[in-house]
């Protein structure tokens, strides 16, 4: 099994943006814009739908609030892994800015480079998106 950890520091509170990164229906749209399309639940899933039209249908693990972690697996539509297990975390990296930790174990190890690719196209534009940097248009 691949394994895959990514992280990034994001200019702004944590409290603000684990209010994306936890949004389990539109977290996608709202801390990528430039890539998701389209996110929003279907049945116990949501279904993500990204620019260069891959579609990924995930289902909900978890959503721990204090500890600012949402676990979802990827299981299927136009990607699908054998197992898929993704979790993001928020971690506080003082009063105005966090860490954003992206983890995700993924089975055949064939879709890691494309599941890495991914991950670190996305984690600048969540950066850029995300950070309350003048002109950024955060919240």
């Amino acid at each position: 099994m691949a394994t895959i950890s990514r992280e990034i520091r994001i200019d702004a509170g944590a409290a603000d943006v684990w209010a994306v990164i936890g949004d389990f229906a539109a977290g996608p749209r709202r801390m990528a814009p430039d890539l998701v399309l389209d996110s929003h639940v279907d049945g116990d899933c949501r279904v993500v739908t990204f620019a260069d039209g891959t579609i990924a249908r995930e289902r909900l693990v978890t959503v721990d609030h204090p500890t600012r972690r949402i676990v979802y697996s990827v299981v299927g539509d136009t990607v699908r892994p054998v197992h898929d297990n993704a979790v993001m975390q928020v971690v506080p990296d003082g009063p105005d800015a966090c860490r954003f930790v992206w983890t995700r174990d993924v089975l055949p190890d064939d879709l890691a480079p494309f599941m890495d690719t991914a991950m670190t196209t996305a984690l600048p534009v969540i950066a850029r998106t995300l950070s309350r940097r003048p002109g950024s248009g955060a919240a």
